[in-house]
C-alpha cells in the first residue's frame, strides 16, 4: 500500500454517506476547537496585563467568569466531538461488517478451501474494528489537531514573533523524532496484526481439531507451536511500546528546551519592558497546548494508516470475484427432478480436472446411486449440481433447463442434502432443524421426525426440541446428529434428494431407521445417493461408477455385476470382506 492512499481513504468514507449529517457536525466542530484553543490563554494574558496589573477588581471577576465559560464551552464541544467521532465509526463498522458477512456468505467454496478460517475472522472482527479509528482516532481527529496547531501558531507569531521562533527552534528535532516513531510504530503495527491473524487461524484450527491433537498425543508439539507465534506477537507488541517509551520522553525534553528557551529569552525582555508578563504566561499556556497534539499526532497517523491497512484486507474481501452469480431468473417453483449432465468438466484449480467428460441422465423419480475409490470425484458431483462450485465445460440441467439460469435460491430450495460430515450450529435442536426459519412450524418438524423414528428420542433429551445442542453438536453422537440432519433434509420436501454416505456414521439400528426413512421419502423423488455399501444401493435405477474423474460404467445392480468390470470388483471386495468379519 502506498504511504497514503487517498482512494482507499475515500472509499472509507463512502460508507460514512449515510451519517453525513454527524460527519458534517463533526467537521464543524474541529474548526470550533481550532478558534476555542487559544483563546483562553489570550484572556489569561489579558487579565494579567489589564486587570491584575491595575487591580481592576470588577473586570477581573467579569473576566473569570468569561474564562470559566470558554472552558465549559469547549468541554461540551470536545465531548461532542469525541463522542460523535467514535459513533460515527461505530456506525460505519456495523455498515462494513454486515456488508462483508453477506458477501462471505455469497463466495465460492473454493474461496474457503484456500483460505484459513481464523483470516476470515481476523478481517471480520479486529480489522473492521480497526478501521473504527480511521473515524474516532483517525484523519477527523488528525484535522482538528492540526487546526488547533495553525490557529495556536498564528496566534503566537502575532503577539511577538522573536519569542515564538525561539521557543519553537528545537522543533526540528521533534520532526526528526516524530517521523522515527511512526516509522518504528508502523513496521510493528504490521507485525502485531499479521500476528493476531496468526494467532486467530491457529486458534481456531486447532480447537476444532483438538479430538486429532489429542489423539495422537501431539499436544506438546502444538504447544510449541503455539509458544512460537504467541512470542512472536508479544515482541511485535514490545517494539511497539519501546517506541512509545523512547518517543514521549523525547517529546517532554524538547518541550522543556522550548520552555527554557522561551524563559530564558523572555525574561530579559521582561526586564526590558519588551515583553509583557502576561505573553509569557500565555505563551507556557501556549507551548503546552501546541504539545499536546504533537505527542501524539504520529500515534494518531500510525493509527490511521493501520485503518487503511485492515480496510484495503477488507475490501480484498468485498471486492473478491470468487463468488456464485445469481443472475438466474427461472424461480424452480415446480421442479420434477429430471437430471441431465452433459459433458461436464470440473476442476477446483486451473487445469487440474477432477470431474472429466461426465455425462448422464436421471428421470424424475429415479435412484442415482453414485460409487467408487475414494477421491474418483462423487462428492464433487452432488456439489457442482448444487452450484456450490461452477464447472469450466458442459452444462447440467434440471427439467431440462440449464441450473445457472434457476435463481440460487430456488434452485436449492428443491435440493435436499445428507452430508457424511454433519455440522449443527450452537443452538436448539428446533434451531439446528429448521435452520430459524420462522416459517417452518414445529408441528412440520416433528411430523418430519416421526418419520424417521427421532421424534421419541428427541422427547427423551432434557428439553425436547429446545435442548440445546453445543457448538458442531458435541453432544450428540455421530449417528445422532446425522439423524437430525436427515430430519432437516425431509423438513424442506425438496424434488431432489442427495445422500453422501449419509448412512455410514450410524450404527445397525439407526441404518435400519433411515433406510426405512428413505424408502419413503424417495417414493416420486429423484435420489442421488453416494455409498460405500453397496448393499444400500442394489435397489437403484441406475448405479454410476466412478474413477478417477471419469465414468468407467453405467447400469443397473445386476447388469454391472454381469460386466465383471470395476463395480463387480467393488462388489466382491466388500463381500469377502462382510465374510470374513467375524
Amino acid at each position: 500500500m502506498r504511504i497514503f492512499d487517498f482512494s482507499l481513504l475515500r472509499r472509507l468514507f463512502s460508507f460514512a454517506t449515510p451519517y453525513k449529517g454527524s460527519l458534517y457536525i463533526s467537521m464543524v466542530l474541529t474548526i470550533v476547537l481550532a478558534v476555542l484553543s487559544p483563546l483562553r490563554p489570550y484572556l489569561i494574558q489579558v487579565t494579567v496585563d489589564k486587570y491584575i496589573s491595575s487591580q481592576w477588581m470588577r473586570m477581573l471577576v467579569t473576566i473569570t467568569l468569561v474564562q470559566i465559560g470558554v472552558l465549559l464551552l469547549e468541554s461540551v464541544v470536545r465531548f461532542t466531538f469525541s463522542y460523535l467521532t467514535n459513533w460515527l465509526g461505530q456506525s460505519v463498522i456495523k455498515d462494513l461488517r454486515v456488508a462483508v458477512y453477506r458477501k462471505i456468505v455469497k463466495l465460492n467454496l473454493s474461496f474457503f478451501d484456500r483460505t484459513p478460517i481464523g483470516t476470515l475472522t481476523t478481517r471480520t472482527i479486529n480489522d473492521i474494528e480497526a478501521i473504527n479509528d480511521v473515524f474516532s482516532e483517525g484523519i477527523i481527529s488528525i484535522v482538528a489537531d492540526l487546526l488547533m496547531i495553525v490557529a495556536i501558531l498564528v496566534v503566537m507569531f502575532v503577539e511577538d514573533w522573536r519569542l515564538t521562533l525561539i521557543s519553537l527552534s528545537p522543533f526540528p528535532v521533534l520532526i526528526i523524532a516524530t517521523w522515527m516513531f511512526k516509522e518504528s510504530v508502523n513496521k510493528s503495527f504490521h507485525r502485531v496484526r499479521n500476528a493476531v491473524a496468526a494467532l486467530n487461524a491457529f486458534v481456531q484450527e486447532h480447537i476444532t481439531g483438538m479430538v486429532v491433537v489429542q489423539a495422537f498425543s501431539a499436544e506438546k508439539r502444538e504447544y510449541a507451536r503455539f509458544r512460537q507465534i504467541n512470542k512472536d506477537h508479544r515482541q511485535a507488541n514490545i517494539d511497539a511500546i519501546f517506541a512509545y517509551s523512547v518517543f514521549y520522553p523525547v517529546v517532554e525534553i524538547i518541550l522543556a528546551i522550548s520552555l527554557g528557551l522561551m524563559v530564558w529569552w523572555g525574561a530579559n525582555k521582561v526586564l526590558s519592558y519588551e515583553v509583557t508578563q502576561g505573553v509569557m504566561i500565555a505563551f507556557i499556556m501556549y507551548l503546552n497546548l501546541l504539545f499536546r497534539p504533537l505527542r501524539i499526532l504520529a500515534d494518531k497517523f500510525n493509527t490511521l494508516q493501520m485503518g487503511l491497512v485492515a480496510g484495503e484486507r477488507v475490501f480484498r474481501i468485498l471486492d473478491s470475484g470468487d463468488h456464485i452469480a445469481d443472475s438466474g431468473q427461472q424461480p424452480a417453483i415446480a421442479v420434477r427432478g429430471e437430471i441431465t449432465f452433459d459433458h461436464v468438466y470440473f476442476a477446483y484449480t486451473e487445469d487440474r480436472y477432477v470431474l472429466k467428460d461426465i455425462s448422464f441422465h436421471a428421470n424424475p423419480g429415479e435412484t442415482i446411486a453414485i460409487v467408487g475409490h475414494t477421491g474418483s470425484g462423487k462428492t464433487t458431483i452432488i456439489s457442482i449440481l448444487n452450484r456450490l462450485y461452477e464447472i469450466q465445460q458442459g452444462h447440467i440441467k434440471i427439467d431440462g433447463i440449464d441450473i445457472n439460469d434457476y435463481t440460487l435460491a430456488g434452485l436449492r430450495s428443491k435440493i435436499g442434502v445428507v452430508l457424511q460430515d454433519v455440522f449443527l450450529f450452537s443452538g436448539s435442536i428446533y434451531e439446528n432443524i429448521t435452520l430459524r426459519n420462522p416459517a417452518i412450524s414445529r408441528e412440520r418438524v416433528e411430523q418430519a421426525a416421526r418419520l424417521i423414528g427421532m421424534h421419541e428420542f428427541i422427547m427423551q433429551l432434557p428439553g425436547g426440541y429446545d435442548y440445546q445442542v453445543m457448538e458442531r453438536g458435541s453432544t450428540l453422537s455421530l449417528g445422532q446428529r446425522q439423524l437430525i440432519s436427515f430430519v432437516r433434509a425431509l423438513l424442506y420436501d425438496p424434488s431432489i434428494l442427495i445422500l453422501d454416505e449419509a448412512t455410514s456414521s450410524v450404527d445397525t439400528e439407526s441404518e435400519m431407521l433411515i433406510q426405512q426413512a428413505i424408502d419413503k421419502l424417495i417414493a416420486g423423488r429423484t435420489a442421488i445417493v453416494i455409498a460405500h455399501r453397496l448393499s444400500t444401493i442394489s435397489k437403484a435405477s441406475k448405479i454410476i461408477v466412478l474413477d478417477k474423474g471419469e465414468i468407467r460404467e453405467m447400469g443397473t445392480h445386476e447388469e454391472l455385476l454381469k460386466l465383471g468390470g470395476f463395480y463387480y470388483k467393488l462388489h466382491s471386495m466388500q463381500f469377502k470382506k462382510a465374510v470374513n468379519t467375524p
